[in-house]
């Protein structure tokens, strides 16, 4: 009797144990386009407009015309483009009849391509149904972006180009390579950039957001300066020969001589 009362109570604790432990799965999700694509285009994009030389425009009255930029990531693009600007010295415009210089842009291409290439053996099927499986020794998965930019610029008021304008062209690279099946290992442009990010003196944070939002009231406006009118100079103060003090040129230094 008291054998089965142990086994019940056995049992019941294990049931017991098994009901508190449980299980839990968990979910993940993905953005409609991978960060390794985002990554590729805007070093592509970032790359051409390194190409670009804008300190031509110091100080002058900017507008940027972004009319034909017709393609993916245009807003990156545009402002990255309105970034170079600014850091040349160029002063943003936005009306043309403000502007003493137009800077066209256009997109020829902004996009990425994809190739699998590998070493061994492909699928080979045989008579009689048999098949003889894929044999991969090494896999190299890689994923190119290229960014061509074309700018050109001009006086509208003349509607003189100023210089001849041109294209830019570059590339980003991200290959992934697989040696037995065993990988990825990674490298490429991409790589390389997300390496000198995110690590070293690079992955320091610099400053930290502070966990608020605060604002602070735009300071007014600078009142022109009011021109006083020129007071007559302070006479010299005779100074004692007999005080030590000295002066660059005494008035009574003059009856010494």
């Amino acid at each position: 009797m008291n054998r089965e009362l142990v086994i019940r109570v056995g049992c019941s604790l294990c049931l017991l144990v098994v009901s508190a432990l449980g299980c839990a799965t968990g979910s993940s999700s993905n953005t409609a386009r991978t960060s390794i694509e985002q990554l590729l285009l805007a070093n592509a994009v970032d790359q051409s407009l390194d190409k670009v030389n804008f300190s031509y425009f110091a100080g002058s009255n900017v507008f940027l015309q972004d009319k034909y930029m017709d393609c993916v990531d245009k807003n990156y693009i545009i402002a990255s483009t309105r970034h170079r600007l600014l850091t040349a010295g160029a002063l943003l415009v936005d009306d043309v009849a403000k502007a003493d210089v137009v800077v066209e842009m256009r997109a020829g291409a902004v996009g990425t391509n994809f190739s699998n290439t590998f070493l061994g053996t492909p699928e080979i099927a045989l008579p009689g149904m048999l098949t003889v499986p894929e044999l991969k020794v090494a896999e190299r998965r890689r994923q190119d972006a290229v960014a061509k930019l074309g700018l050109v610029a001009y006086d509208p008021k003349t509607n003189a180009i100023l210089g001849t304008g041109g294209t830019t062209l570059s590339s980003s690279t991200d290959s992934n390579w697989f040696v037995a099946g065993v990988g990825p290992y990674r490298s490429g442009s991409v790589q390389k950039e997300v390496k000198d990010s995110t690590t070293g003196v690079a992955a320091q944070t610099q400053e930290e957001l502070p966990h608020y939002v605060a604002f602070a009231a735009p300071k007014p406006m600078r009142e022109e300066p009011v021109q006083l009118a020129a007071e007559e100079p302070a006479a010299k103060a005779t100074i004692s020969p007999a005080s030590h003090e000295t002066d660059d040129q005494p008035d009574w230094a003059g009856s010494l001589k």
